[in-house]
């Protein structure tokens, strides 16, 4: 297609914009990679995505002629829209697409996509499980940590891809449109770039934006925005809830998941079929079977994947029992309601380890939460001081502040006793100490193991 032939602007050489150069170069693009970090290797990155003609690197300084002849621009999550660059590249007209934009426009087949603060990469993955074990050609990809540029040029008509899409993904999507989409739930996160709740919502509420009345939007009832959100939709919703009964979709009864469809209603499972613990993973589980349902494969089929499925690395996950103390990793609790999901639900007197990355959060709500099975609060990184000074305005007393996530799990060995958990869960980003999560998560592992 001409179309694929255009000078494309790559806007930051991270694994994003990397996997965004190869499929361009695949398809024939001219490719002009950019990063504002001019300590990177031109050779290195040549090196990794090839030498070709048809593609030109700039490292360091951004300068306005670097846009001469650029007709499209695939930008970086992590580059904001009002950053000087983003602005730039509006004044001038030129279109920006997300990475799972330019993806989508390369793959075949079809699509269900997850978004929503809290929730989206266990759910991707079950959703990814459930599909995988039931047919053949089944790719998991987004922010759950494969490109889906890697992958959007090895489907085919039969595939299904199932994405987990984030809110500064979905800020630059065009004709991006899943079959099947979700939205877990929407609360306080990230609102140092988007600036307002409002604005949020309506950034998430875009994965349905280019669907159908023959597509599906999974949706959690229990958040009024999202009632809300789903009376002007024009694909089918079906809600799921863990507190009511609904005429259709799928509910939490007690111990119990049900669904109604059409008038037909079946118990799913109950929740000591799974390997997953706390009303949260209840609830993406519920969304699952949704999906599941939607794309077509059967109730049977779904029951078992979801008996066979483990809970994703770093979310409530448990590390080891020592000195019978229980070690919990949490480093993908970025934020207050994902840290409020893992304090509930943990069932043993907790010694807390949090704090990290400024996202501009409150932590009010969370620590309210936190305070009556907290015994001790361990906190590091740039928001120590102002989680300690909200911690002790609710009345947590033994509050200790360390330089390192060594030092935290050193400190949190001596102060558990037997009967006691231990809690990674931070409610913050990583990215003032570590380059993401996964680095935290792993090294916090690490640490416990060696005790």
């Amino acid at each position: 297609m001409e179309e694929n032939r255009r000078k494309t602007l790559v806007a930051g050489a991270g694994v994003s914009g990397k996997n965004a150069c190869r499929l361009l170069l695949a398809q024939g693009a001219q490719v002009l990679l950019y990063d504002g970090n001019e300590k990177l290797e031109e050779a290195a990155l040549r090196e990794e995505l090839g030498t070709g003609e048809n593609l030109q690197v700039v490292l360091g300084q951004w300068k306005p002629e670097i846009l001469e002849g650029v007709e499209r621009c695939v930008i970086s999550p992590g580059i904001a829209l009002d950053s000087p660059l983003g602005c730039q590249l509006q004044e001038a007209g030129v279109p920006i697409w997300s990475e799972v934009e330019l993806a989508y426009r390369a793959s075949r087949g079809r699509l269900a996509a997850i978004t929503g603060t809290n929730g989206k990469t266990t759910t991707t993955a079950l959703v990814g499980k459930i599909c995988g074990d039931y047919q053949p050609s089944v790719f998991v990809v987004g922010n759950i940590g494969n490109a889906y540029t890697r992958e959007a040029l090895k489907t085919t008509e039969d595939s299904i891809t199932v994405a987990e899409v984030s809110s500064f993904q979905l800020e630059t999507i065009g004709d991006f449109h899943p079959q099947v989409s979700a939205i877990l739930n929407i609360t306080p996160d990230h609102l140092n770039r988007h600036k307002t709740m409002e604005n949020y919502a309506r950034i998430k509420e875009r994965i349905a934006e280019n669907q159908g009345p023959e597509d599906v939007c999974v949706l959690n009832y229990e958040y009024p925005e999202l009632r809300r959100f789903a009376q002007g939709l024009a694909p089918k919703v079906r809600f799921f809830s863990s507190r009511q009964p609904l005429a259709e979709g799928a509910w939490l009864a007690g111990e119990e998941i049900w669904l109604c469809l059409d008038g037909k209603k079946e118990r799913v499972c109950t929740i000591h079929d799974m390997n997953l613990l706390g009303i949260h993973n209840y609830e993406n589980v519920m969304a699952a079977v949704l999906m599941g349902v939607s794309l077509g494969i059967p109730l049977d089929s779904i029951r078992k994947s979801i008996r066979e499925f483990q809970a994703v690395e770093h979310r409530i996950e448990f590390v080891t029992e020592t000195n019978g103390v229980a070690y919990y990793n949490d480093s993908k609790g970025t934020n207050t309601d994902a840290a409020i999901q893992a304090i509930r639900a943990m069932v043993r007197p907790t010694v807390l380890i949090a704090g990290g990355y400024d996202k501009g959060s409150e932590y009010d709500e969370w620590i309210q939460e936190a305070r009556p099975n907290t015994k001790h609060l361990i906190l590091l990184g740039a928001t120590a001081e102002k989680i300690g000074r909200t911690a002790e305005r609710y009345g947590i007393r033994r509050i200790s502040y360390v330089e390192s996530l060594a030092d935290a799990v050193r400190l949190a060995a001596e102060s558990a006793e037997p009967g006691d958990a231990v809690l990674l869960s931070p409610a913050c980003a990583s990215w003032d100490m570590f380059p993401n999560y996964e680095v935290r998560g792993r090294q916090f592992k690490e640490l416990v193991r060696a005790l």
